[in-house]
C-alpha cells in the first residue's frame, strides 16, 4: 500500500474516532505490512502539513496518541455551536486546587488543604465533574486516602502534550 493512501486512511480514522488513538491501534486498523515506525513518521508529516495549510482542523498528539480536532485559532467559533448557554467558569479556589493537583500529582485531599489551608472538596468534586482531574487511586495508608491527578482532558485544554511540558513554577520575591 502506498503512503498516500495510508495517509487518506489515518486521516479517515483520526476524522471517525472521536478520542485519542495509538500508533499501535492505528497499525492495527491498517492491517498492512507499514511499520509503527512508518505510520508515526506519516503522522508527522501530517501535523506538518495542516500546520502549514493553518486548515481548520490539526492533528494534535496528546500523551503518545494522536487525535484530530479544531484549531486553536478558530475553536472560539465551534464552541459556539456546542455551548448554547454560558457555562460557569471556574472560581480562583478551583483553579488553584487544580494549579496544586498540576503541579504537585499524584496527590491527596489532605495535601492539597495543607498547601491552601482551607478544605477543598468542592473545587476537587468541580474539578472531577469538569473532567480535568481524575481519581488514580489511593495510597496504602491509615484511611486509604484517594490520590488525584489531570486528565487528558486537561492537557488538552491547555494545550499540552505531557505534564512536563507545565511551565515551571515561579517563586515570589519576598521583600
Amino acid at each position: 500500500m502506498n503512503n498516500k493512501r495510508i495517509k487518506h486512511i489515518i486521516e479517515s480514522v483520526l476524522f471517525s474516532y472521536s478520542d485519542p488513538i495509538t500508533v499501535r491501534e492505528i497499525k492495527e486498523i491498517i492491517n498492512e505490512d507499514t511499520s509503527s515506525n512508518d505510520i508515526e513518521k506519516i503522522l508527522i508529516e501530517m501535523q506538518r502539513e495542516y500546520e502549514e495549510q493553518n486548515r481548520g482542523i490539526q492533528i494534535y498528539k496528546v500523551q503518545n496518541k494522536y487525535q484530530m480536532g479544531t484549531n486553536k485559532e478558530y475553536q472560539e467559533y465551534v464552541r459556539k455551536l456546542f455551548e448554547p448557554k454560558k457555562k460557569k467558569s471556574l472560581t480562583q479556589a478551583t483553579l488553584e486546587t487544580l494549579t496544586i493537583i498540576a503541579y504537585k500529582q499524584p496527590i491527596t485531599k489532605v495535601e492539597i488543604e495543607e498547601i491552601r489551608g482551607v478544605k477543598c472538596d468542592k473545587a476537587i468534586s468541580t474539578l472531577v465533574e469538569h473532567g480535568f482531574v481524575k481519581e488514580a487511586g489511593r495510597l496504602n495508608k491509615i484511611g486509604k486516602p484517594i490520590i488525584y491527578k489531570t486528565t487528558e482532558e486537561f492537557l488538552k485544554l491547555f494545550g499540552l502534550d505531557k505534564i512536563e511540558d507545565l511551565p515551571p513554577v515561579q517563586e515570589e520575591k519576598q521583600e
